[in-house]
Formats: structure tokens, C-alpha cells, sequence
């Protein structure tokens, strides 16, 4: 969710520039409403934490439309989000597993691999949406992981995305085709057609299908997290769960990894979902962030999970 142009140290500027690929953004408090876009936030000398912070009039899982309370709080929470969202006709959302329960003190590293379907021209010039080396990392350190893949991502790295997909370690979820925005304003991405919002999910299920992943799971993050009521019903025939996050990295365009690192380990709680990217161009110190990320929160007592297994957990 970060965009891939190069940033410019003007503020103004680099607020147009934040606009392809974001991280996280605000989800929408006023019912049915686009997320606007929050002012960017410095952390240290770069905008690593950008876009990061809900609407203070939103309270955590907060509800959609008046219509839907985001799912949470693990399988129970899950199940009673998917019945608002079916009695409503909408996708359910969901945002982090328990709290507590049986499942001890976990968390689940996930990771948006972006690059939209214009995009190929830049990674022929040698633009690196791909890293290799964070993918190692996580074999190394055997941590579980949930990577969502656009499905120009996927064509354009098959090999890549077939390896993650047959790893037991990972689970693959859908991120879009195309990286467009399904509701607006979202940064400045380019809107979706309502009408082609079903289809660019199913051509992404079927593109990671194409590339060797043989079971992506029936989860999908929105680009830039943006999304609307119109944009969940538009999924429901999908059967899709939306997966939001409640620990924004700040890894896009950072240059600290320890910056990256401190502000996962600040904000994380049992049964996070945090949110980083496997992209070398825009984010290029997220591997190093993670190697210090996951033996830390192991010391405090963390496990790692994907969002399957934050989901089914009580």
C-alpha cells in the first residue's frame, strides 16, 4: 500500500507522493464515508507513520455504515462479524484477533507485496517491488506470515509468489489486481470502477492460482485500506473477509529500521495484526526492522501466527 515514487523532502510534496502504496490508513468514522487521508506524522527525520492513526471519534472496532461492527476478538468475534455482515449484505471486516485466551500472547506479521498493473515499465528499469531476502528472513527466524498479493504482483513474480505459496510457513490473501483505490478519497489511488470491484478480486484469486499458489485464502486487504459500505457489498458475493490491522509499521520509505521496529513493539498487543510490505524500492529496511522485531517480542513472551490461526483462536 506504499507508493513507489521516489519522496520528496517538501511536506506538501511528499503528501502527493504518498499516494499509490500506503500502509495504513484511517478507517472512516462518519457511517458509509471514504477514509480521508489523516496528515502525515514524522517519526525521526522520515515519514515512517504516516496515515497511521484511526479518527479519534472511532472507537476500536468501530462500526461501517451503522450497519456492521467490525469483527474481532478471535473465532467468536469472527463468527458474530459475519452475521451482521450477511444480515447486512456486506463483506465482514476484520481487524485483530483476541485479546486473550487459550491461544497464549500471539501476533500475525503480515505483508501487502504491491505494484499496480502500469507498473511494469518501472520494475523493467529496475524498480524492486519484490525482497527476496525478507521472505529468507522469515524462513530463518520461522516465523508464520500472511502475505497479500496483488495479482500484477503475482504475474510478474510467479516463481516467487509460487514458493511463498507452497511454503507451510506462509498463507497467501488477495490485495487486489490492480492496487486501485475501492473507495475515495484514498491517497490519491486511482478509483476503481464500482462495477469491475468483484472482478478484480476474482482475477486475483485466479492470477495467484496461475502463478503456482494452490490455496490462497479467502481473505482480502483494500488498497490503502480504504474502503466503504458500497465497496463491502460489492465483495460479499466474494465470500472474502476483509483484513484491516491495528499496528501500522511505518516501514514505507523509512531508513531507520530501528525506527521501524520501535513502533511495532510500542503498539503491539496480544492478538495484533501488523501491517509491513515486501517491497525493496519503497521499503527497503523492513527486513532488518523484522530481525529485530521478532526476537524481541519472543523475549517478551510473543508467538507468531498467520490471520487463519488469529481468526480460529478463543
Amino acid at each position: 500500500m506504499i507508493d513507489f515514487r521516489r519522496p520528496r523532502p517538501a511536506r506538501a510534496a511528499l503528501v502527493a507522493l504518498l499516494v499509490l502504496f500506503l500502509p495504513a490508513c484511517a478507517e472512516p468514522s462518519a457511517p458509509s464515508a471514504p477514509v480521508r487521508a489523516p496528515a502525515a506524522r514524522e517519526h525521526s527525520d522520515h515519514p515512517a507513520t504516516y496515515g497511521t492513526a484511526r479518527s479519534p471519534q472511532e472507537p476500536e472496532g468501530g462500526t461501517r455504515g451503522g450497519t456492521l461492527r467490525e469483527a474481532r476478538g478471535g473465532a467468536r468475534g469472527k463468527a458474530r462479524g459475519e452475521a451482521k455482515a450477511a444480515r447486512a449484505g456486506l463483506a465482514p471486516v476484520w481487524r485483530h484477533g483476541a485479546r486473550r485466551g487459550t491461544g497464549g500472547k500471539r501476533v500475525a506479521l503480515t505483508f501487502d507485496a504491491d505494484m499496480m498493473a502500469d507498473q511494469h515499465d518501472r520494475a523493467d528499469a529496475g524498480e524492486q517491488f519484490d525482497n527476496p531476502g525478507l521472505i529468507a528472513a522469515l524462513r530463518q527466524l520461522k516465523v508464520p506470515a500472511t502475505v497479500f498479493m496483488t495479482g500484477t504482483w503475482a504475474a510478474r513474480y510467479p516463481g516467487q509468489a509460487r514458493a511463498i505459496g507452497r511454503n507451510p510457513l506462509f498463507e497467501v490473501a488477495n490485495h487486489s489486481y490492480s492496487h486501485r483505490a475501492f473507495a475515495t478519497p484514498c491517497y490519491g489511488l486511482p478509483e476503481v470502477d464500482p462495477g469491475t470491484m468483484r472482478a478484480e478480486v476474482e482475477r486475483t484469486f485466479a492470477e495467484l492460482r496461475r502463478a503456482g499458489v494452490p490455496a490462497p485464502v479467502p481473505y482480502f486487504r483494500f488498497p490503502g485500506g480504504c474502503y466503504d459500505d458500497a465497496a463491502l457489498r460489492a465483495l460479499a458475493p466474494t465470500g472474502v473477509t476483509a483484513v484491516q490491522w491495528d499496528v501500522p509499521s511505518g516501514d514505507a520509505f523509512a531508513t531507520d529500521p530501528g525506527a521501524v521496529a520501535e513502533e511495532v513493539l510500542t503498539r503491539v498487543r496480544p492478538g495484533s495484526v501488523v501491517v509491513l510490505h515486501v517491497t525493496r524500492s519503497a521499503a527497503p529496511v523492513t527486513e532488518q526492522a523484522v530481525r529485530e522485531i521478532v526476537p524481541e517480542l519472543r523475549r517478551r513472551g510473543y508467538g507468531f501466527a498467520k490471520v487463519s490461526e488469529l481468526m480460529a483462536a478463543r
